[in-house]
């Protein structure tokens, strides 16, 4: 936990990196780029640094209550007499007081006053860090996803080209006498569905290309030129941690676990204060000042007025509508209600670390079943093809085994990519960056 010296500077450095509305962008995206950009432009992020700010702030203002106040009042007044029965017609007076005061005893209210705005003030940083989780999430799921659609797009670019080849070469076999028309207009049909699953995957890319720009808060007329990484079969196989140890590792470092514990010691220091209502309170006064009065020496009616007051106020509470034990149960109450949200998401983040942890076996366990059934189908569909153009093979088997190909395909690159954005997930449970290279 950041103890209260260290926060000041913590702080600090948080405020001299606010963003500017005019940071420079990167010229190439990629994943980490993009949440580093994002961590400084998200309006949310920022929306949670103003409110730490004005949780300092009010903490400054509690520390302040502790210190005597002082103030000075001056007041003048002129006063006409019409029909005065002696004496002047018009007279004028002025006063002049000094007053401080300071509160020596309140049932330690302005102890755990402050104490609770120092715990709310780290409740404001872990909400600015759990807002760059947020955003970090959003877009690893986000880039996670368009890398998924750019693959989709080449393996239907791949497609396009061998249904343009195999149309040519369906030509030459109809001209040859080798393959009736009908055949051909299948293969043509073929072809024009191809190249209509392409524009699809296309404008899936051009839409999981936006959503990314949109969560980066960019502009109509900021480009992006991203970075695809190559990722191989061992970014998807990789060694999965421990299920516990992620569990109990989220535990120690995820923000929502530390500001509910927070809360609850929170809670606690708002009872502590809601008993100090039965306390009594001991307020130490003084002041000094002076007046005078129209028509003697104003000098010598300040120096002669002077006067000098100090005293102690002593406040015992006997009776108050029953405010101080409704204020005390209460406060019991909402710590019952903090303890149980600090269970709750414990609770909460189990089961979203059991349900990550199995979605990635089973796309580590999807993605080896569909790359061996990928090697199975690449051949069928090569032998078909084969047999196809040397007649030895109808249109309808060769067309079956090209879409069975496409399918396999497909279901490899699901599978890479729900096992990669899961291992993504533990890594982000685990706290450790989300990366893809």
């Amino acid at each position: 936990m950041i103890k209260y010296g260290m926060k000041w500077i913590v702080v600090g450095v948080i405020l001299l990196s606010l963003p500017a509305v005019s940071q420079e962008k990167p010229q190439e995206w990629s994943l980490k780029s993009c949440i580093d950009y994002a961590r400084q432009q998200n309006i949310q992020i920022r929306k949670s640094r103003v409110a730490l700010e004005e949780s300092i702030e009010n903490t400054k203002e509690v520390r302040a209550q502790r210190l005597p106040s002082l103030s000075f009042s001056s007041t003048h007044n002129y006063m006409n007499r019409p029909n005065p029965g002696s004496g002047d017609k018009h007279s004028y007076t002025g006063s002049y007081d000094l007053n401080s005061s300071v509160t020596l005893f309140q049932g330690g209210k302005l102890k755990k006053n402050l104490q609770q705005m120092d715990l709310q003030s780290q409740v404001q940083e872990l909400a600015i860090e759990e807002s760059e989780d947020n955003i970090e999430l959003a877009i690893t799921q986000a880039f996670l996803q368009l890398l998924y659609v750019n693959e989709t797009v080449k393996i239907n670019e791949n497609i396009v080209e061998v249904s343009e080849s195999q149309c040519s070469r369906g030509k030459e076999l109809m001209d040859a006498g080798l393959l009736s028309p009908v055949d051909f207009a299948q293969l043509e049909s073929q072809y024009t569905s191809d190249k209509y699953q392409l524009v699809v995957a296309q404008s899936s890319f051009a839409n999981a290309h936006l959503e990314l720009k949109q969560l980066l808060e960019l502009g109509l007329n900021d480009s992006m030129q991203l970075v695809i990484p190559a990722l191989s079969e061992e970014d998807v196989l990789v060694m999965l941690p421990a299920k516990e140890a992620v569990f109990l590792t989220s535990l120690s470092v995820r923000p929502e676990v530390k500001y509910n514990q927070l809360n609850v010691k929170i809670a606690g220091v708002e009872k502590e204060k809601a008993w100090a209502g039965y306390l009594p309170s001991l307020r130490l006064s003084a002041g000094l000042g002076t007046s005078h009065v129209s028509g003697n020496s104003w000098s010598s009616q300040v120096k002669h007025n002077w006067g000098e007051n100090v005293g102690l106020t002593l406040s015992i509470p006997i009776f108050s509508n029953r405010s101080t034990r409704t204020a005390v149960n209460l406060a019991r109450l909402n710590i019952e209600n903090a303890e149980l949200n600090y269970e709750s998401v414990q609770k909460s983040l189990l089961k979203s670390v059991e349900n990550v942890y199995q979605e990635a076996i089973s796309a580590q366990e999807r993605y080896r079943a569909a790359q061996e059934n990928l090697k199975a189908v690449e051949l069928s569909f090569r032998l078909t093809q084969e047999q196809f153009f040397l007649g030895m093979k109808n249109t309808l088997e060769m067309l079956t085994e090209k879409n069975n190909l496409q399918s396999a395909r497909l279901e490899s690159i699901q599978a890479k990519y729900m096992a990669i954005l899961n291992i993504q997930l533990l890594n982000f449970y685990q706290g450790k960056e989300m990366t893809v290279e």
